[in-house]
C-alpha cells in the first residue's frame, strides 16, 4: 500500500500545473489496459456461433462503411433502424462488439465508485459490494423486474435510488458519535445481508419462469445478450458519473488527510462525503443497472492501481477509468471461453478472482481497514 498523499498533493501546487502528476507508472498502466482491452474485445468480436478469424473479425470493427457512417452511429446510439452493411460487420457492430462496451461501462463505473468510497469512509476494504450499496441497488431494480415492469426504462435512476438508500442505512447503523472502518464494514454486511434475502424472496412473487430466468442471471452479474440498448442506457450516467469523479479526485484527496485536516482547510466535510457518496452510489448503479450484481471489482481494482500509481487520486481514478475496463474484458473472455460453448455469469469469474485477492491481502498486511 502507498502512503497517504502530503498536503502538497492533496491541494495541488501551481508548479505541477494541470498535468504534472501524470508519470511513467500511470501512462504504462493506462496503456497495459488499453491492449487489454483491445486484445479480449477482438477475442470476443471473434467467437460465436458465425465463425470468424481474429483478422476478420478486426476488419468488420474498422470496416469504414460503418465507422464513417453517421446513420449507423445514429441507430447504435439513439436508436432505429441499422443501415444496410455486410454480413461480418453487421454480427460484430451489432451484436458482438455492444457485449464489449457494456464490459467497459461497467468496470469503470465499478471500479471508480469503489476507489470513491474507500477515501469517503477512509476504509481500504468498502466497495460497493460490501458497503451494501449493490444490494438496495439489486433489490429495486429486480423489484421493478417482477412488480413494475412498465418502469424498465428508468432502471439507472431506480438503481440509484436503491443504493443510496442501502449506503444510508449503513451509515444510520454504523454511527455511533462517528464511524469506524469496522463498524461501515459490518453494518455493511447486515444490509447487504437482509436485501439479498429480500431479493431472493421477490422470486416467489414472479409467475413468469422467464422473469425469473432473467432475475437469476441479473443477480450473478452477467453481460450475456447485451446490446446498444445497455450501452444507451448507461453511457450518459457513465460519462456524469467519471466526469463528477475526476473533477472531485482533489477533494478526495483531502478526505484522505483525515477530518480535522479536511476542516482546517476550509472543507465542509459532511457536505464533501455526502456529494462524493452521491457520486459513488450512481456509478455503481448505472453498472448494476445492466449487468447484475458483479461482485469484487470495486474492491479490487482500486488496490491494484493504488500500488502501482500511488494514493493521489488524480492518478488513482484515471488508473482505475483504465483498469476497471481490462479486468471486466478480461473476466467476461473467460466467462464466455471457460466452459464454451456454455457461458457462464462473468460475475462468477470476478468472484473468484476477487476472493482470493481478498485472501491475499488479508494475509499481507498485519493490520486492514482505515486509510
Amino acid at each position: 500500500m502507498a502512503g497517504e498523499p502530503t498536503t502538497g498533493t492533496a491541494t495541488g501546487s501551481s508548479r505541477e500545473g494541470w498535468f504534472g502528476w501524470l508519470d511513467g507508472s500511470l501512462l504504462t498502466l493506462c496503456v497495459g489496459s488499453l491492449a487489454v482491452v483491445v486484445l479480449g474485445g477482438l477475442v470476443q468480436v471473434s467467437f460465436g456461433a458465425f465463425s470468424m478469424t481474429v483478422v476478420e473479425a478486426w476488419q468488420a470493427v474498422v470496416n469504414p462503411e460503418v465507422v464513417l457512417n453517421p446513420q449507423a452511429w445514429e441507430a447504435f446510439l439513439f436508436g432505429g433502424g441499422v443501415p444496410e452493411m455486410n454480413r461480418r460487420s453487421l454480427i460484430v457492430w451489432n451484436i458482438r462488439l455492444p457485449r464489449v462496451l457494456v464490459a467497459v461501462l461497467v468496470g469503470m463505473n465499478l471500479a471508480v465508485s469503489g476507489a470513491i468510497f474507500q477515501a469517503v469512509t477512509r476504509n481500504e476494504l468498502a466497495s460497493p459490494f460490501i458497503l451494501g450499496v449493490s444490494s438496495g441497488a439489486g433489490l429495486m431494480i429486480l423489484l421493478t423486474l417482477v412488480v413494475f415492469s412498465g418502469l424498465s426504462a428508468f432502471l439507472p435512476l431506480i438503481a440509484s435510488i436503491g443504493g443510496a438508500i442501502a449506503f444510508l442505512v449503513v451509515y444510520a447503523i454504523a454511527w455511533k458519535n462517528g464511524t469506524s472502518p469496522v463498524r461501515l464494514v459490518l453494518a455493511g454486511v447486515i444490509v447487504g445481508t437482509v436485501f439479498g434475502s429480500l431479493q431472493t424472496a421477490l422470486f416467489f412473487f414472479a409467475d413468469d419462469i422467464g422473469v425469473v430466468q432473467s432475475a437469476i442471471a441479473w443477480t450473478t452479474g452477467s453481460l450475456t445478450g447485451t446490446d446498444w440498448e445497455q450501452v444507451r442506457m448507461a453511457l450518459p450516467w457513465t460519462a456524469v458519473a467519471m466526469l463528477l469523479a475526476l473533477v472531485s479526485s482533489r477533494q478526495l484527496n483531502v478526505l484522505l488527510l483525515g477530518e480535522n485536516t479536511a476542516k482546517s482547510l476550509g472543507m465542509s466535510v459532511e457536505k464533501v462525503r455526502f456529494a462524493l457518496s452521491g457520486v459513488a452510489v450512481l456509478a455503481a448503479a448505472a453498472s448494476i443497472a445492466v449487468a447484475g450484481i458483479v461482485g469484487f471489482v470495486g474492491l479490487i481494482v482500486p488496490h491494484m492501481v493504488r500500488n502501482i500509481v500511488g494514493s493521489d487520486y488524480r492518478k488513482l481514478v484515471v488508473g482505475c477509468v483504465f483498469a476497471g475496463p481490462a479486468l471486466m474484458v478480461a473476466a467476461d473472455v473467460g466467462a464466455r471461453l471457460a466452459l464454451s460453448p456454455v457461458q457462464i455469469p462473468v460475475g462468477i469469474v470476478t468472484g473468484l478472482v476477487g476472493g482470493p485477492y481478498f485472501l491475499y491481502l488479508m494475509r499481507k498486511q498485519d493490520k486492514m481497514g482505515e486509510i
